[in-house]
């Protein structure tokens, strides 16, 4: 699906890293409420502040980083990465996909996510995959315009709500399950 004429995506660049980072810790904020958002942004989201990793991403040959453009003005960004895989396949890993809420559904997303693809493509991989948060059907409908399809459930257990343990309550190894 081809962006219209003003929505493109781009490398990014060094001098696209504060407006990057900024979006970072956008995405990061938006999601972090969302049902699972608080595990995946302490587990699998960008670092904040993003600077430090973002610039680290653009200084690697095995990630990709793009700049989601609307009339040259920078909206959105998308991060790829390979990952090789136990079996020596190379797998591909879009690890950041944000645009800002006011100019989505306008194709820079689109635009951003073709161009992940494609490079992971020109990588030799043998998929990409992509996390979407438990009921984000938005973000679900989007991968799956583009093919991608669920491989895996992540189920999760909180135990924040759960008393703590008293002393002598929980056990050695062999006493776990007797």
């Amino acid at each position: 699906m081809p962006a219209a004429p003003g929505e493109s995506a781009r490398l990014a660049g060094p001098d696209d890293l504060a407006r990057l980072a900024a979006l970072a810790d956008e995405a990061v904020a938006e999601q972090a409420e969302e049902r699972g958002g608080a595990v995946w942004a302490a587990r699998e989201s960008r670092p904040r502040p993003a600077g430090p990793s973002l610039a680290e991403a653009l200084a690697d040959p095995e990630q990709l980083v793009l700049a989601g453009t609307i009339d040259g003005v920078v909206v959105g960004y998308g991060v790829a990465r390979t990952e090789c895989l136990r079996t020596g396949e190379v797998l591909g890993v879009v690890s950041d996909l944000y645009v800002e809420p006011e100019a989505r559904q306008v194709g820079v997303g689109e635009a951003m996510i073709d161009g992940l693809v494609a490079w992971c493509t020109t990588q030799g991989c043998c998929g990409v995959d992509a996390l979407a948060l438990p009921g984000n059907r938005a973000t679900k409908n989007f991968f799956e315009t583009f093919g991608f399809t669920a491989r895996a459930i992540v189920v999760h257990r909180s135990l924040a709500g759960d008393h703590p343990a008293e002393p002598g309550e929980v056990g050695t190894v062999g006493e776990v399950g007797e």
